[in-house]
């Protein structure tokens, strides 16, 4: 448990950064749970990652979250990636122990899942084929979470083959990478289908996906919060797709985190949600 003495520090390192909502999400349970603390967001380089990083423990951080571009970087730098960080290939969370060796996890899978969990309670991962549009470090968590919760094939599309490639080839079964130009057809007969690219981010291109082909009863995701509806989920929800967007991921992943952190499991509770969603 954190000590009532001792000021307690967080943040989110990213490139660009200042859009995130985390710190509204984490300074909210601060202020929930009575805690003399502050979580800012920290723009950094991708260069200026390693030095970023050395520096948190000196300033007297607990711990920092990591976002685009930085969360594979970051397996290079930390001294311990954790089991599900190395299976994933990605860092999401940093820890700082007392001696000031950095640890990393990946949260953004325990986030995603949790959040299709939230809103659709009767969800499962084993319903159907799952067609997964992208290949970064988003698109390695929400992979190894839905094989982990039992898919049984996940169809991996990608604009660069060979980054989908690497993606199946280091998990193996159920993943299989298909050519960019297969992406219409591989939502045929899908049960899921989720958007891991910044395509649809305010300030991006939308996502060059046609959805003719996707059954009705499939459902559509985004890890996209900004904005809550991107044209992928909005043309999705048109059609008669339930949909979920990716602001419950990023509000889950924050509870693994604190508890890392500072000991404390918080709530991701309705007002939070309602808050976070009036600012976006």
């Amino acid at each position: 448990m954190a000590h009532p003495d001792r000021f307690l520090l967080a943040g989110v390192m990213g490139w660009p950064v200042m859009h995130s909502r985390s710190p509204m999400l984490h300074n909210y349970w601060f202020k929930q749970h009575g805690l003399a603390g502050n979580y800012v967001p920290l723009a950094i380089r991708p260069e200026g990652l390693a030095a970023a990083l050395g520096a948190l423990h000196p300033l007297g951080f607990a711990g920092c979250n990591l976002t685009i571009p930085h969360k594979q970087q970051a397996m290079k730098i930390v001294d311990e990636a954790d089991t599900l960080a190395r299976s994933i290939g990605a860092i999401s969370c940093v820890v700082v122990s007392a001696d000031g060796s950095l640890s990393g996890t990946n949260n953004d899978c325990y986030g995603f899942i949790h959040n299709i969990r939230q809103e659709q309670p009767g969800w499962r991962a084993d319903a159907g084929p799952i067609a997964v549009i992208g290949a970064g470090g988003g698109s390695r968590a929400v992979c190894y979470g839905l094989a982990r919760e039992g898919a049984k094939e996940i169809r991996l599309l990608n604009r660069t083959f060979a980054r989908a490639k690497g993606i199946a080839d280091e998990f193996g079964k159920p993943i299989d990478a298909l050519p960019w130009e297969q992406r219409h057809e591989a939502l045929e007969g899908a049960a899921m289908v989720v958007n891991t690219t910044s395509c649809g981010m305010v300030g991006q291109p939308s996502l060059d996906v046609r959805l003719d082909k996707l059954p009705k009863s499939a459902l559509a995701a985004d890890i996209i919060y900004i904005p809550l509806e991107t044209p992928f989920l909005a043309a999705a929800r048109k059609r008669g797709n339930r949909t979920v967007n990716g602001l419950g991921m990023l509000l889950n992943q924050g509870r693994p985190a604190w508890k890392a952190w500072f000991g404390i499991d918080p709530e991701v509770t309705p007002e939070l949600r309602a808050m976070v969603e009036r600012t976006i």
